[in-house]
């Protein structure tokens, strides 16, 4: 008899299934060369639909200390559109708010200070947060103040108690990352006095599912969110919603402003449009929930048969972008260096290592001029505009661009 499992906001039981991707490797743990012939470990990967709070999640198949340790392979300086994102974010919010010299911005899991740098420029004090040792070394060499910590209520508390008060707390990309986000909600909370500000942003459930964004879907991002879900938890540590703003990133995100209960903001009609949005698309019920993974073996189904015609055809097809969301595509897809012969990224980090699972090996952009493969499958599809112009020599040499979601597109 198996323990049923519960939901990591209410505790309510997980019984619907949003869709079940097997056994998978973790997808940011790439492997060493000197590893090639040893097998990934692999850990159940399976979302499933809260019928209480809405909250999609998937449970906690590995201890949190194995996806972020002292050594973290992504670094968020590296996508020249997510730079200008966060400058043009930078410079919003200190219109918006009329931050100064005077004020103090926190980033949580700030990473290699890819966002605050630009605070910085504008000389308005800083402070990051960052879990993993290697990403915050990076901040702290580019002149940007770094605690290495995982942020809990604890840790808010500890702030407080020296004094600490932001004007404005940010995270991108993080809420997800959490696996208990109660207590870290109730953290935003212990730091927020007056009119303080936290503006969270993260992939937007809604365009998940509607664009079969399931290789989204991997240890590490602990839970998929709506504002559904999202204004649940924030009530249950006393925060309101009181704006939301539509972002382009990562295929459809949310930017959402929370304060306190008694903060002075009147919420914005946008955040009733977004309800609305949701609830028009089934995410207030489990009706909008059903038939996911039906689809997203349409997507396998696709990508399959692609990478098999090439091969037949005698095509080579190289990989850009050692993405987790890639290797959450490529394990599930159960794809390796039988008909994707390499990756390329630019990352250093992750150049000279192997794929988890896949074990596609990861080198240099400039592997794909060397070699002028036939078609150039990106992985990372939110960024294909940004990479299709990197890439305009291959392109006019001959090379497809191919992106896998939510269908095979070839372009070029």
């Amino acid at each position: 008899m198996t323990n049923t499992l519960t939901c990591r906001h209410c505790n309510t039981p997980l019984t619907q299934s949003l869709v079940d991707l097997g056994l998978s490797p973790l997808a940011n743990s790439y492997v060493p060369l000197e590893n090639k012939d040893l097998p990934c470990a692999t850990y159940p990967l399976h979302a499933r639909v809260c019928s209480n709070c809405y909250l999609v999640q998937v449970e906690d198949a590995v201890p949190k200390d194995k996806i972020f340790s002292d050594e973290y392979a992504y670094f968020s300086s590296f996508s020249d559109s997510w730079l200008a994102h966060c400058k043009t974010y930078v410079n919003e919010m200190t219109d918006r708010l009329a931050l100064t010299k005077d004020d103090l911005v926190i980033e949580i899991a700030s990473n290699d200070g890819y966002l605050l740098q630009y605070f910085v420029e504008q000389n308005i004090p800083v402070l990051g947060i960052e879990p993993a040792a290697n990403v915050a070394a990076v901040a702290q060499k580019n002149g940007v103040e770094t605690r290495v910590d995982f942020f809990t209520n604890a840790l808010a508390s500890s702030l407080v108690d020296e004094g600490i008060q932001p004007s404005l707390i940010c995270s991108a990309n993080v809420l997800a990352h959490v696996p208990n986000i109660n207590d870290f909600v109730q953290g935003i909370a212990t730091l927020l006095t007056g009119d303080a500000v936290y503006t969270v942003e993260f992939p937007h459930l809604l365009k998940l599912i509607e664009n079969v964004q399931f290789d989204t879907i991997y240890h590490e991002h602990y839970t998929y969110l709506s504002l559904t879900s999202v204004e649940k938890i924030f009530e249950s540590s006393g925060l309101r919603v009181f704006d939301v703003q539509p972002q382009t990133t990562h295929g459809g995100s949310l930017r959402v402003f929370a304060c306190q209960q008694t903060a002075s903001y009147n919420q914005s009609p946008a955040v009733a449009s977004v309800r609305e949005q949701e609830h028009r698309a089934g995410l207030t019920s489990e009706l909008g929930y059903q038939g996911f993974e039906q689809k997203v073996r349409a997507v396998r189904a696709g990508l399959l048969e692609f990478l098999n015609q090439a091969k037949t055809d005698g095509k080579t097809v190289a990989a850009y972008g050692a993405a987790a969301k890639g290797n959450t595509l490529l394990n599930y897809c159960d794809v390796n260096t039988d008909l994707i012969s390499y990756c390329v990224d630019r990352n250093p980090a992750k150049q000279n290592t192997l794929l988890p699972g896949s074990h596609i090996p990861v080198f240099n952009v400039d592997q794909l001029r060397k070699e002028r493969p036939d078609y150039v499958l990106i992985l990372p599809w939110n960024l294909k505009t940004e990479i299709a112009a990197q890439l305009t020599d291959l392109a006019d040499q001959g090379s497809k661009f191919v992106t896998p979601v939510p269908a095979i597109e070839i372009f070029s």
